[in-house]
């Protein structure tokens, strides 16, 4: 490849890749093209969160803008979903997993990561650079060399002592005794098992925040009863207390009407009587007078109507007289005492389920403690 095309090849991935920052997103700065060699940059940013490879075609992209391998995405769906099921070549149901970049849930449809967009601009982007990076020279730093045989490349595995190591080491040196094993064999069974443990780890990331959403929604659930529970005691309480007052009312009212018969008969007792002290008070200045008179005569002819008139007064002033103790209201006691123990003995009702737990209890003669819950103060 001349130098012309490997330029040209250089800045069409360039625009390639500030496009795909503008519309997919990769985490990728323009600036990370100015520190080292650009290739190796490029490379950063075309590789899998899951599988640490560069993205393997066909790539989707997520809702989330983020790319994925489809068998990445495949792995952790399939991960996420352990019940998801196909008939056929028809999927009959949905699913869901998190991406592993964002944490943004992805709600998938009944085609599953089939159903997910390709990412044809980043493939494009993996075309261009897979054929400059074919046409580099092989330079030395790119490749780990051992550190025995510095001119030895790392190119084979010690099983025995499991580090990687060079033809050398096996021929020559400290691995010479040791079982030994082609790098890529060891290589692709080490990466698919660490592939299958971030499947699992993000898997279970995703059962963890399913049950962190559970619990988040139990609390808010438990905060939303609480306050209808709350509202609806604070109602009854006030039901209750206005019907204790009305009936307050409706027995002061009668304490009050009696109060006023009783004291209106006392009233009118006592006006009779002060006509009565009235009259005879009259009749006793008229009897004064007629004890100064002097004359015989003139005494005479007053005395007798006089006295006749007292004794009659006498005796028709008796009037009428209220009975012993008629001001006592000891009549209009209420005594609340049983009102107050029921007040105390207030408690919840208990729940059905509670209830049937019970019963049971009960019927199969268990011995367990039973659970005691507070009453609230």
């Amino acid at each position: 490849m001349d130098k012309s095309c490997a330029r040209g090849c250089s800045h069409r991935t360039g625009v390639a890749v500030r496009r795909s920052s503008s519309a997919v997103p990769m985490d990728f700065q323009p600036s990370i093209l100015r520190d080292g060699s650009p290739m190796e940059s490029l490379e950063k940013q075309l590789l899998c969160p899951i599988c640490l490879e560069m993205f393997s075609k066909p790539v989707v992209i997520l809702p989330c803008q983020h790319n994925l391998c489809r068998k990445c995405a495949n792995d952790i769906f399939q991960a996420a979903n352990p019940y998801w099921q196909s008939r056929g070549s028809s999927i009959i149901s949905g699913g869901r997993f998190r991406c592993p970049t964002c944490r943004h849930e992805v709600l998938l449809d009944r085609h599953g990561v089939y159903g997910l967009q390709r990412n044809l601009l980043v493939e494009n982007i993996i075309d261009i650079y897979k054929q400059e990076f074919s046409s580099r020279p092989l330079k030395k730093g790119e490749h780990p060399m051992c550190k025995e045989h510095e001119d030895e490349r790392i190119n084979i595995y010690c099983v025995t002592c499991e580090v990687p190591t060079c033809s050398m080491c096996k021929v020559f040196g400290a691995h010479k005794d040791c079982e030994v094993a082609p790098l890529q064999s060891i290589f692709q069974g080490q990466k698919s098992e660490l592939n299958n443990c971030i499947s699992m780890l993000v898997a279970g990331n995703d059962r963890i925040q399913t049950i962190i959403s559970q619990l988040e929604d139990s609390c808010r659930s438990t905060e939303e009863n609480s306050e209808a529970a709350k509202q609806e005691l604070c109602a009854r309480f006030d039901a209750f207390a206005a019907l204790l007052e009305e009936k307050k009312t409706e027995l002061l009212g009668r304490i009050t009407r009696e109060q006023e018969d009783k004291t209106g008969f006392v009233q009118g007792l006592i006006h009779k009587y002060k006509e009565q002290l009235e009259k005879s008070s009259r009749l006793v200045e008229t009897a004064i007078q007629a004890m100064e008179e002097t004359g015989g005569a003139a005494f005479l002819m007053n005395a007798k109507q006089l006295i006749k008139t007292i004794v009659e007064a006498s005796k028709g002033g008796r009037l009428e007289k209220i009975e012993q103790g008629y001001e006592n209201m000891d009549a209009f006691t209420v005594s609340l005492e049983h009102l107050a123990d029921a007040v105390r003995a207030l408690d919840f009702e208990p729940d059905e389920e509670d209830e049937f737990f019970e019963e049971v209890e009960e019927d199969t003669g268990d011995t367990e403690p039973e659970r005691v819950v507070a009453a609230p103060q």
